[in-house]
């Protein structure tokens, strides 16, 4: 499967698994809601998850996303870039926690407290660029 392939499959998807590098080398399973901005994977973090630390130290990172019956699936592996941590409701990085709020859910009902709450939750975004894929698409 080409990773063209892979991403428009995940693009018809919103949960998955993301899965980081440990310190040890083992492999950290996180469950996420994310977004296909652009041909990349967009989640929204918080500085303390283990993720997180994970993609600081190690910036590979693949996405599962399997078809509600289970039998068609995709993997997609990629290189992680994080944002600063939100320090401000009005810095680049909450404007960025604003539209992936956008693209999976649509407009708030109060922007400011949204905004209050990206930076009092040390929200960042993740973003992963896919370099290589591989599933099972199926019929």
């Amino acid at each position: 499967m080409d990773i063209a392939q892979a991403v428009e499959f995940a693009r018809t998807h919103r949960n998955g698994v993301l899965t980081t590098i440990r310190r040890d080398g083992r492999p950290q399973l996180s469950n996420v809601v994310y977004a296909i901005v652009d041909d990349t994977i967009k989640v929204s973090l918080t500085t303390d998850r283990a993720k997180t630390k994970n993609l600081g130290r190690d910036p590979r990172a693949s996405l599962y996303v399997c078809r509600e019956d289970f039998w068609a699936y995709a993997v997609i592996d990629g290189t992680a870039s994080l944002t600063p941590v939100a320090a401000d409701p009005d810095d680049a990085t909450v404007d960025a926690l604003v539209e992936l709020y956008r693209t999976l859910a649509g407009e708030h009902d109060n922007w400011a407290e949204y905004r209050a709450a990206m930076v009092a939750d040390q929200r960042l975004v993740l973003t992963v660029t896919p370099t290589n894929s591989y599933g099972m698409l199926g019929s």
